[in-house]
């Protein structure tokens, strides 16, 4: 076990787009998505002792600690007397699509898998990440990549570098409601990559949460003056692509004063694989 005290960005995502495409007999959705990383996130500090022991300090008081995917990863990798310590500064919104939680729980795997010396290989470590949730190996795999199955199948892609506005509304989407909800798509035709390159994509959820979240619908409507606006996996965030940093910024200035906003560059590698060296 390394002594060292790690710290590391825990970036956000947003779905380019996301059909779905079926339902298994577990519950669980067939889906397809492009997951594009950013350059923006949660920070994370971890640092590992032979406490036996991980204790968790937060700027936020969202969600019980025995429920906090950092938590649950650090459980699945713990043996004997390793332990940690460690601080999330939270940035990401709950509820908005981002990522967050799932990140997180893929930062932790991804350190502590280091900092612990377990040396266990990239797909063991997605393959545990699955059981946090659908959207932890794509932040373990640490690659902006095109996904199927219920998000687990992972094709690594290199896009042209893009700048993202981003309008966080003012409400909180819950998944669980989205995805069981009698009027969601569940039947979308798979579609090849080419198809996507070509703009034959939508979010099959985008449609369903602007008419349940007028904050959603409205975000939309501004953001449709100056482009595709689209919502990225259930919401509630929703973003529109530019170029460079200065297009996203000037339109950033033209929000509303009450909308709160992101600007974050899209990366095909995330940084956390640079602060893991």
């Amino acid at each position: 076990m390394t002594s060292s005290t790690l710290s590391a960005l825990s970036p956000a995502k947003l779905n380019l787009f996301l059909h779905i495409t079926g339902r298994r007999t577990d519950g669980y959705h067939e889906l397809q998505t492009l997951f594009q990383l950013l350059d923006w996130g949660d920070q994370m500090v971890l640092s590992p002792n032979q406490s036996g022991v991980i204790t968790l300090e937060s700027n936020d008081v969202g969600i019980p600690l025995e429920d906090n995917l950092i938590v649950r990863a650090a459980a699945l990798l713990q043996r004997g007397t390793l332990g940690a310590h460690i601080t999330l500064h939270k940035r990401i919104p709950a509820g908005a699509g981002l990522g967050g939680g799932s990140s997180n729980g893929a930062t932790a795997l991804l350190a502590l898998n280091r900092l612990w010396d377990l040396q266990l290989s990239g797909p063991q470590l997605q393959a545990l990440g699955t059981q946090l949730g659908a959207d932890v190996p794509v932040f373990v795999g640490a690659h902006t990549a095109w996904a199927e199955g219920i998000g687990e199948i992972l094709t690594p892609i290199e896009l042209p570098e893009r700048w993202y506005l981003i309008i966080v509304p003012d409400c909180h989407v819950s998944t669980a409601e989205i995805f069981s909800h009698d009027q969601l798509t569940r039947n979308t035709i798979p579609i090849k990559m080419a198809a996507f390159f070509e703009g034959d994509h939508r979010n099959d959820f985008q449609h369903l949460v602007r008419r349940l979240y007028p904050d959603v619908d409205n975000a939309l409507k501004v953001l449709e003056n100056f482009g595709e606006a689209k919502l990225t996996g259930s919401g509630a965030c929703v973003f529109i692509s530019f170029d460079n940093a200065i297009e996203a910024t000037e339109v950033r200035a033209r929000l509303p004063e009450e909308m709160t906003s992101i600007v974050a560059r899209g990366v095909n590698t995330s940084p956390v694989l640079t602060e893991l060296v």
